[in-house]
């Protein structure tokens, strides 16, 4: 793991970005200054994480396989991901505890902004 992003990481955010601009989800857009795409694929072998292949904590995004392989619709939905937590953590979060997973209203949205990218 680098400590800096890389082009591909730069790029990625770039376009992901792009597409998320596009849709105008929220009053302000999102900010990706310190936002980071890391590839971690044990965490994606523990038992919750299996079912993922990304997954958003905050400023991070974390992939299961190489940045290379993984499509822009995944990084865009990730990012929306970035985004909603900037823009209502609290919120976000509390939803999946009360909506749950599958008909989550931001998970619903997320998936937009995956099948935008």
């Amino acid at each position: 793991m680098t400590l800096r992003r890389t082009p591909e990481e730069r790029e990625a955010l770039r376009r992901a970005k792009a597409t998320l601009d596009a849709l105008d989800f929220y009053s302000t857009p999102v900010k990706i200054e310190h936002v980071r795409i890391l590839h971690v694929p044990w965490l994606f072998k523990l038992p919750w994480f299996r079912r993922f292949h990304g997954y958003e904590m905050g400023p991070l995004i974390l992939i299961k396989r190489p940045l290379y392989q993984c499509s822009p619709g995944l990084i865009a939905h990730e990012l929306c991901h970035v985004w909603q937590d900037q823009d209502h953590r609290l919120r976000m979060w509390w939803s999946y505890v009360t909506s749950g997973y599958a008909r989550n209203p931001h998970e619903i949205e997320a998936r937009k902004a995956g099948a935008a990218a």
